[in-house]
């Protein structure tokens, strides 16, 4: 490979950096593309060398090496000899930078990429000139290609061993190669590398053990976890209470509250005191479990035991009785304490009072924040802009909305995704379209639940062309679309009467590995029972089977309504029969729907026999089971269908010794 002085000399000269990037001819190259935009030298630096091939060739000259920019394409720069350089050129100037820069240009000068071994030599000098920054950067690069070619990990623990020179350095190297698996998401070949390293004799730093720590237990790997701690201890690290914290915080997400106070009470064997956040991670659990009984309780004896609560913990509770709707409880306990309503407290209260239809007190403690001095941040705002919107109060809603940007807060893709939801069920799409498309400019990102809602507006307003638009707006984004798009799609379809279409749709729901549920096929069922396709709809209902989804209540109700349309009664009853044999228990709503249909053909035992089921499950006949009497006697002649149905359901009810008058069960809906 040649080069011309000419090329050399405007590479190393010309430029005012002696350590601007130097071009390489590969474009994915390791050094290049890593150190793309680092400053590899402080002014000092540069002012002191303005022409770093000269002290490169100074230091190199006196080590047997002939170094010109005219002859450097002929320097043998083969793995032995790249390494002995950048060893001379640190040992002589303890300038890991100046090594840098002859690494990055004999890499152009050889034309492909630095072996392993080369990088891990760099890496070590970096490390030694305190250039860790850029020695990560080197060390990440190693793990993404050894990852991507599962390399065992003990290869990279060899190379960089045998590329030592500092075992102190070494230590560091290790650490920080542990920590770069960490970031790369593969704990477990973490942790398969902390072992390996005991060969050498060497152990993570304390910061490094404790990420592990973190990345094992936020992979459910207790296991492991404790194994790790154990090695930890071993090796003389002291724990502290944010160690024991990080497995109490994983006890409690998996729902073991009382693994996680026994091992709080542990603690005091280890010399270690819990502290208030190891607390308000079992009380806030308790709070999540609806166990303020015991929130509380403990709340106050932990002052006894000199911990005392902050404003995070109190406001935990607060917030636990405030889900619950019990206010006046949660006001005392901030009473007790002092505690000043803060931010979190407010907006307790705000999601409290929203979640129960109170807008007008949820208002009120909104604006009283304004009067405390306390400015309501994006969750006060979403929240009551959600409230007003279930309640169907646009208006409000919108102007809640143009105080949230007049106070400089930006909505997030909820706030947008609120708004757009109550636009389409009061069917403004125009609004929802424009909402959705002023996310997009504010550079927010939709997420599959926002476009889930538009698509669902598009396709009750029959629109489904945008409908499928959206899909393919969705698949352009890359968001994939779940069960729930095709459900709504699929929906969307069947009322139109597009069966076929609608089944298409579940062959490519399944072809793109998506699994259909329960909604999936009911709606298909229902649509084909409509149209009186019994056969096609019992090819669904197998189909059904084979993909492991079980049919519930509204699938049976599917099948049966269109049977008892069609009067075929006999295949009906034999479906209730095999309804009730898988373990499905039926509701008002079915019930009624056979009655109808028995009544609709005069075989009015039958229908009395279902009543007395019905009854027998707990469930009183309304106005429907009356009505489908009515129309059974009728059926029969019976000179008052009206009466006679009444005075019959009534009979029924005493027949099992329910004293309900039958008229209040007529006007329940």
């Amino acid at each position: 490979m040649k080069v011309s002085s000419s090329i050399f000399s405007k590479l190393l000269f010309t430029t005012k950096n002696p350590f601007k990037r130097i071009p390489s001819k590969k474009f994915s190259s390791c050094a290049s593309c890593l150190l793309e935009s680092q400053h590899f030298i402080t002014q000092q630096h540069t002012e002191e060398c303005s022409n770093p091939m000269s002290m490169i060739k100074s230091i190199l000259s006196k080590r047997g090496f002939n170094i010109n920019p005219e002859n450097l394409h002929a320097v043998d720069l083969n793995e032995s000899n790249l390494i002995r350089i950048l060893n001379d050129l640190f040992d002589e100037s303890s300038n890991s930078e100046l090594a840098l820069h002859f690494f990055k240009l004999s890499e152009y000068c050889i034309g492909s990429l630095h072996s392993n071994k080369s990088v891990c030599k760099m890496i070590h000098i970096l490390v030694s000139g305190n250039m860790n920054h850029i020695a990560v950067d080197f060390i990440l690069y190693l793990v993404r290609v050894s990852v991507s070619k599962d390399v065992p990990v003990d290869e990279l623990l060899k190379l960089f061993y045998e590329t030592h020179t500092d075992k102190t350095v070494l230590r560091t190297v290790y650490s920080m190669l542990v920590d770069c698996y960490i970031r790369e998401k593969k704990a477990d070949l973490a942790f398969e590398l902390t072992c390996q390293m005991k060969h050498f004799d060497m152990f993570p730093s304390v910061g490094v053990c404790n990420s592990l720590l973190k990345a094992l237990l936020r992979l459910n790997q207790l296991d492991l976890a404790w194994d790790f701690l154990g090695q930890m201890m071993r090796q003389g690290i002291r724990l502290n209470v944010s160690i024991f914290t990080l497995f109490i915080n994983m006890y409690c997400n998996k729902g073991h509250l009382l693994s996680a106070w026994k091992l709080l009470m542990d603690m005091k064997n280890y010399g270690i005191k819990p502290d208030v956040v190891a607390y308000t991670i079992i009380i806030n659990t308790l709070c999540k479990m609806s166990c303020l009984g015991e929130a509380t309780s403990m709340l106050f004896k932990i002052t006894r035991f000199g911990v005392f609560p902050d404003s995070v913990l109190v406001s935990s509770v607060v917030e636990g009785y405030c889900k619950v709707g019990r206010p006046m409880e949660a006001m005392n306990v901030i009473k007790f304490f002092n505690l000043k309503p803060n931010i979190f407290v407010y907006n307790s209260f705000i999601t409290k009072f929203c979640a129960e239809g109170n807008m007008v007190k949820a208002s009120l403690i909104f604006q009283e924040m304004f009067e405390l001095g306390l400015l309501p941040d994006c969750v006060s705002y979403t929240t009551i802009i959600g409230g007003y919107c279930r309640d169907r109060d646009m208006g409000r809603a919108f102007q809640y909305f143009g105080k949230m940007l007049k106070c400089g807060i930006n909505p997030t893709v909820t706030t947008f995704t609120l708004l757009i939801d109550a636009c389409c069920k009061s069917k403004d799409l125009e609004m929802a379209d424009y909402l959705f498309h002023k996310m997009i400019m504010e550079g927010l990102v939709p997420d599959v639940v926002t476009f889930n809602t538009v698509i669902d507006g598009y396709g009750k307003m029959g629109l489904l062309h945008k409908a499928f638009m959206l899909v393919d707006m969705m698949r352009s984004a890359g968001i994939s679309p779940d069960v729930t798009t095709y459900n709504i799609i699929i929906d969307s379809l069947i009322k139109r009467g597009f069966t076929n279409e609608a089944k298409d749709i579940l062959d490519e729901l399944v072809r793109r590995g998506v699994s259909p549920d329960t909604v999936t096929f009911t709606n298909i069922i229902d649509g084909l029972s409509k149209k009186g396709d019994f056969e096609e709809a019992f090819l669904v209902w197998f189909y059904m089977s084979e993909c492991n989804v079980k049919p519930d209540v509204l699938t049976c109700s599917a099948l049966l309504n269109g049977y008892c349309r069609e009067r075929r009664m006999t295949e009906a009853n034999a479906l209730f029969v095999r309804m009730l044999d898988i373990g499905l228990s039926p509701d008002l709503v079915l019930y009624n729907t056979l009655i109808h249909g028995f009544c609709g053909i005069g075989d009015m035992d039958k229908a009395c026999n279902l009543v007395e089921m019905m009854i027998r499950d707990g469930i009183l006949p309304n106005k429907g089971t009356h009505l489908a009497f009515i129309l059974g006697f009728g059926k029969k002649w019976v000179k008052n269908p009206e009466e006679t149905a009444a005075l019959k359901l009534q009979q029924l009810l005493l027949q099992y010794d329910i004293h309900v008058d039958v008229n209040d069960c007529i006007d329940m809906p």
